[in-house]
């Protein structure tokens, strides 16, 4: 008797050490947990996001935990998923928002929808979405009061990446990380995109300058036809297929560029007013 009763605290908390502060309904008042909390990794993530499970795997997905809140007929479901890092949870929220409404500031990004409230902060991608009540219904109140009381209780950065300030601002519709193959070419493995009312730009980040160089030499003897252009430390600038007038530097291990523009000139100017927006590195 007296070993069983040191051995059931033990078993509580190995019950409850797996347990979330940010994965309480009774964060905000007038709302109870409904089921029992879910638990997700790369191997099983399928199981509970069938067909959308890829668009989590292609960012570093790690885990997710969830839970259903309840309140009246209203039902709220609540997964907060680990990604691989931060850049990788704020390109999880940018490819699942909605680029035609405006961000919220919470975490590096949110977007509050009536039935609907998506952040990232840090290496966290956080959903909360209403699975049950009436199709038409406005829960933006219950969505920030929960989103307001789970975003401190998480850690990491608060500030989008700062590639996202290079971009220039004028005329750009929206912006994106990509997680493999930038302007569908596999030596550009990963990086930012953000696409204008004409052309888009991008921006890949290598180890090196060494490595960057390597890069801009397989690109080179893919695109024949480019020339030289004097931005930064390298360049070239021309028409080719699929991406039209294009234009490509770098800057020490920065690769960046302008596609699909009318003219490979036009493609020109604007990478030199974008490069001169990338920090020396």
């Amino acid at each position: 008797m007296k070993r069983t009763s040191f051995l059931l605290p033990a078993l509580f908390a190995a019950a409850t050490a797996g347990a979330q502060p940010y994965l309480d309904c009774h964060l905000v008042p007038g709302w109870e947990q409904s089921g029992t909390p879910r638990s997700y990794t790369a191997d099983n993530l399928y199981d509970y996001r069938d067909g959308g499970a890829e668009g989590y795997l292609i960012f570093g997905f790690a885990r997710m935990q969830g839970i259903d809140c309840k309140s009246g007929a209203v039902t709220l479901s609540i997964d907060v998923s680990d990604m691989a890092d931060a850049e990788s949870a704020w390109g999880m929220f940018a490819a699942n928002r909605d680029p035609k409404e405006p961000i919220a500031r919470i975490g590096m990004g949110g977007q509050l929808l009536p039935q609907s409230l998506l952040f990232a902060k840090g290496r966290t991608f956080v959903e909360i979405v209403e699975t049950d009540g009436n199709p038409a219904g406005n829960q933006r109140a219950a969505l920030q009061a929960f989103a307001a009381k789970i975003a401190p209780l998480l850690e990491g950065r608060e500030a989008p990446p700062e590639a996202l300030q290079w971009f220039p601002p004028e005329h750009q519709t929206s912006v994106r990380l990509v997680p493999e193959s930038v302007l569908g070419l596999r030596a550009l493995k990963r990086g930012f995109v953000a696409k204008y009312e004409q052309g888009q730009a991008f921006v890949v980040m290598e180890e090196s300058p060494q490595a960057a160089a390597e890069v801009m030499k397989k690109l080179r003897e893919r695109f024949a036809g480019v020339a030289p252009v004097p931005i930064a430390d390298e360049a070239f600038a021309g028409k080719v297929p699929y991406l039209d007038g294009v234009c490509i530097f770098r800057k020490g291990r920065m690769i960046g560029g302008q596609t699909n523009l009318p003219e490979a000139g036009q493609a020109a100017a604007l990478a030199t007013t974008f490069a001169a927006r990338i920090p020396a590195n």
